[in-house]
Parts: C-alpha cells; sequence; structure tokens
C-alpha cells in the first residue's frame, strides 16, 4: 500500500511538472534550425576551448531534437556549412545530420555555395563565380541526396514549401531567379486557399531594425524584394516565412517583435544561427485552427514562454 501511493504521489509530481499542451495527435511539429554553420566558423570563434563549447552546443541540440517523440520534421534554414562549401565542410554536415533520427528538409544559405574557397586577404569571403557557385550547389544536392533544392511537402492541412536560393550570378548575396519565382507562383496556385509556410535563408524586407550593420540591408532579405511583394500579395493563404542568415539571437528585441510581421499579414519567423554556445531553436506546432510558435534554450532546458506566438490558420 505505501509503495501505491509512492508510486501516485510521484505520477502526480510529474503530471504537475509537465507543460500544459494540446493532446499529441492534434498538432504537427516542426523544429527549425538556423544557420549551423558546421562545424564552426573560425572566424567567430579562435579558441581551441570555445571552439570545443561550440561543438558540444550544436551536438546537445541533435541530442534534445533526438530525445522529442513528437518531431514530425526538422527544417534546416541554410548555412549548413562552416564557411565556403568546401568538401570538408560538407562532409562534416552529413555527418552531422545522418545522427538525426528525425525527418529532415533543407534549403541553401550563401555560405554553402556563394564564396570561392579561401577567404581573401582580408579575411573577407570572395564570391564564387557561375561555375563555382554551380558546383558548390551540386555539391549540396549530391551530400544530402537531394533531387531538386527547391520542393513542396504536404503536412496536415498545410503546404510546406522549401526554396533555395540558385542563381549562380548575382549583385545580392542571395536571389531568386525568375524561373524560381514561376515555380513558387506555379505551387501556390495549386493549393489556393490551404495554409502556406515558405522556409527560406533570407528574411523578408522591413521584418528587422536595422539593429546592426547587416540587418535590413539589401544582401541581407529576400531578392528580388519587389517582385516577391507583389507574389506574396497575390497569395493570401501564406502565413509564415521561416527564415535564417540574420543570426538574429532570441535576446535581440526583433526577435519576436511586431516588427516580424509583413505588411501585417505574414509573420517572418527568425531563426538563430547555432554558430554559438547558447542556442535556440523554434519549433512550429501546425494545429487544424492555428499555428503556435515556441523558443527552447537548449543550454538551459527551457521553453521561453515570453516568446511564443499565435497565428491565425487564414488572414483575419
Amino acid at each position: 500500500m505505501l509503495k501505491q501511493k509512492i508510486l501516485f504521489l510521484a505520477l502526480l509530481v510529474l503530471l504537475v511538472c509537465l507543460p500544459t499542451v494540446h493532446a499529441q495527435s492534434d498538432y504537427q511539429r516542426i523544429v527549425v534550425l538556423g544557420d549551423p554553420h558546421l562545424p564552426f566558423s573560425t572566424e567567430r570563434h579562435l579558441d581551441p576551448d570555445r571552439q570545443n563549447r561550440v561543438v558540444a552546443a550544436k551536438i546537445k541540440v541533435r541530442d534534445d531534437i533526438n530525445a522529442w517523440n513528437d518531431v514530425a520534421l526538422v527544417a534546416v534554414v541554410g548555412d549548413l556549412v562552416a564557411e565556403t562549401g568546401i568538401e570538408p565542410e560538407y562532409e562534416t554536415a552529413r555527418l552531422y545530420f545522418a545522427h538525426l533520427n528525425k525527418p529532415i528538409a533543407l534549403v541553401d544559405g550563401n555560405h554553402d555555395f556563394a564564396y570561392t574557397d579561401n577567404r581573401g586577404p582580408t579575411g573577407n569571403f570572395p564570391r564564387g563565380d557561375a561555375a563555382s557557385r554551380r558546383l558548390k550547389l551540386q555539391r549540396f544536392r549530391d551530400t544530402f541526396r537531394m533531387p531538386s533544392l527547391s520542393y513542396v511537402k504536404t503536412m496536415g492541412n498545410y503546404l510546406l514549401v522549401f526554396i533555395s536560393a540558385e542563381m549562380e550570378s548575382s549583385r545580392y548575396l542571395l536571389q531568386y531567379s525568375p524561373e524560381q519565382l514561376h515555380w513558387l507562383r506555379t505551387q501556390l496556385e495549386r493549393h489556393p486557399g490551404q495554409p502556406t509556410l515558405i522556409f527560406t535563408h533570407p528574411p523578408l524586407k522591413d521584418t528587422l531594425s536595422r539593429y546592426n550593420k547587416y540587418a535590413n540591408t539589401p544582401g541581407f532579405y529576400a531578392q528580388p524584394h519587389e517582385e516577391i511583394d507583389q507574389l506574396l500579395a497575390d497569395y493570401p493563404q501564406i502565413r509564415l516565412w521561416v527564415s535564417g542568415h540574420t543570426h538574429t539571437p532570441a535576446t535581440n528585441p526583433d526577435f519576436a517583435a511586431p516588427i516580424n510581421w509583413y505588411n501585417k499579414r505574414i509573420l517572418n519567423l527568425h531563426n538563430a544561427d547555432m554558430d554559438r554556445e547558447t542556442i535556440w531553436t523554434n519549433s512550429i506546432f501546425l494545429y487544424d485552427d492555428q499555428i503556435v510558435i515556441k523558443t527552447f534554450n537548449h543550454k538551459t532546458g527551457e521553453w521561453l514562454a515570453d516568446l511564443e506566438r499565435t497565428v491565425p490558420v487564414l488572414p483575419e
């Protein structure tokens, strides 16, 4: 009898400590990884001890996700490799994700294909020519066995669009080609009224303030922005634009703020990079009637309640 009481009390404590959420069957969960930069950026992390801590933090993120039993998909929004997209970086990225036990969907980022193999004399990243970009885009596809760099998935009532930047020559760091924008329009035409999430590397224009010298500048939002603006206006079913690129941490006021709403209709979900000792990930919970976004601190093991957001399935 005493053992039964102890077991009952232990179960009661466990239930009290669990977060209040919908029943698991009510939603589909997507975990978003922003800019993994595997194994690490040598520019940001010069000290070997710090490099080891950053790598350990990235492994912990993977272990945490592997332990979550309700994850339907892991979406990685570009910059998988550390710096320039050379073969050893890609092999490191491949091995990292090979030990993830969840389905995965990827798009590219500028560090995956846009630069020459070696840094410039000032430590900068010289842009590669068309042949170099083409080779690294193919390396991205081959490494992760992707039939295409842009594709769609369905999840319940939702359409998920994954679009990579593939232009081999551009004045911007990242730009979608006319063919890609036509492809995106075609996908949206085929799914009218179906709530849609777009996963890509660059964010939308004016969804961040100029909080540093890069944020909300032409090289750091989706291009060509005029054509994208018209496309988004034409398809009201788009609810989320899920991006990386800007390395916006969860401690930045712009991480979850009114400015993230594009034309007051589409939420740009910014995702922090993983090239740091404290890593945050966003989880997108897709319900039939709403989208809930929660942010997790992998260093402390805590959900950040003040960053939780809800997006209606259809425009209000």
